[in-house]
């Protein structure tokens, strides 16, 4: 029997709004994989799903999840602040991991996870989904192949409407991508303690983990401004950040738009040419200094987001079958950048991530 004719069984632990409109729905879809067992902090919730969506375990302990002998792998899917335990606990048990993004509370921890991922040579799987898309392929195969040149500069422009959420004005998601199976929890988004921050920790991480994913450098420095809009969480960003051997890049963020405004705007210059990507539109256009120009075939609307293609992609990739698309050292990237600016706007200078702690 090949790889390819066995089945995956796939557990998840912190099964809630995001597992159950995203990465049960693609282990459901997958040929090859069978969703064997879930976790909810409440067992009530933890059966229902386990019920409804078919799975032949649930639990409300992750332990008894990943201890499960017979699981190959394991989404964490959980609020940020047990991302770290549970995915450290699965690998040490040699089950393979997706972890959900922002992929821990420090880049110490989300070193640890690479580190351990590599020795126990099992799959560590950031989940992002702009990673998976034909522009975002494209885009990083330009930057490789030298077709800009040298990059200089990255600009990115990102918002999405979560201020309610992250504010803890209401619960219900405002992603506004799929129908909700079932409600964020009070403070999975507002509470620094459980998600690590606002803006920063919520989407910045995507931003973040994008950068290395593009130009395959990891920053060096950061200088960022937050500004906290009379709340316990960040609501905007402006960061300036040096890749290592690299560009600059200015990224500014916040999640405090109306419900219908949402920008993704990546502008990459280069020495012999520039490419603009508009990612939740779905455009790309690459300019070259000789003035030539390819207006790239737009993602249909199912492609702008593929919220189910990191749960394929991390079971195709435990097969064999294909590369990891968004290894977990993109999500160590954002974390660096996701430190290092919250150091830097509490004590006003630009941080290095060489100062950041390695424990």
């Amino acid at each position: 029997m090949t790889d390819m004719d066995r089945n995956i069984k796939v557990g998840v632990v912190g099964a809630g709004w995001w597992a159950t409109s995203a990465h049960i729905p693609g282990i459901l879809e997958h040929n090859n994989a069978v969703l064997y067992s879930v976790q909810n902090r409440s067992r009530e919730k933890a059966d229902r799903i386990a019920k409804d969506f078919g799975a032949g375990f649930a639990f409300d302990d992750y332990r008894k999840l990943i201890a499960m002998e017979e699981l190959d792998a394991v989404v964490v899917s959980s609020t940020p602040n047990v991302h770290f335990e549970q995915a450290k606990f699965a690998l040490q048990l040699e089950k393979h991991v997706l972890i959900e993004k922002p992929m821990t509370f420090t880049a110490a921890q989300a070193r640890e996870l690479c580190e351990l991922a590599a020795s126990k040579k099992r799959q560590l799987l950031v989940s992002c989904p702009w990673h998976f898309t034909r522009h975002g392929k494209e885009a990083r195969n330009l930057i490789k192949a030298s077709a800009l040149g040298e990059i200089r500069m990255i600009t990115i422009l990102m918002t999405n409407p979560v201020d309610k959420l992250l504010k803890g004005i209401n619960t219900s998601p405002t992603h506004g991508l799929n129908e909700a199976y079932i409600e964020p929890n009070p403070g999975s988004y507002s509470n620094p303690e459980i998600a690590g921050g606002g803006q920063i920790y919520t989407q910045v991480s995507h931003a973040g983990a994008y950068l290395s994913f593009l130009t395959a450098t990891r920053p060096d420095e950061v200088y960022a401004r937050f500004d906290f809009d009379g709340t316990d969480t960040d609501i905007y960003n402006v960061l300036t950040i040096s890749m290592r051997n690299g560009p600059i890049v200015n990224l500014s963020s916040t999640g405090a738009t109306p419900l219908n405004v949402r920008q993704y705007e990546v502008r990459v210059f280069g020495t012999r040419g520039i490419l603009l990507l508009e990612l939740w539109k779905g455009h790309m256009t690459f300019h070259s200094f000789d003035e030539k120009k390819i207006v790239y075939t737009p993602l249909t609307e199912s492609e702008i987001y593929p919220e189910k293609a990191p749960v394929s992609n991390f079971i195709d990739a435990i097969l064999g079958a294909k590369e990891n698309g968004s290894p977990g050292v993109y999500g160590l990237a954002a974390m660096e950048i996701i430190e290092a600016a919250c150091l830097s706007n509490s004590n006003r200078r630009s941080i290095k991530i060489s100062e950041l702690s390695r424990h």
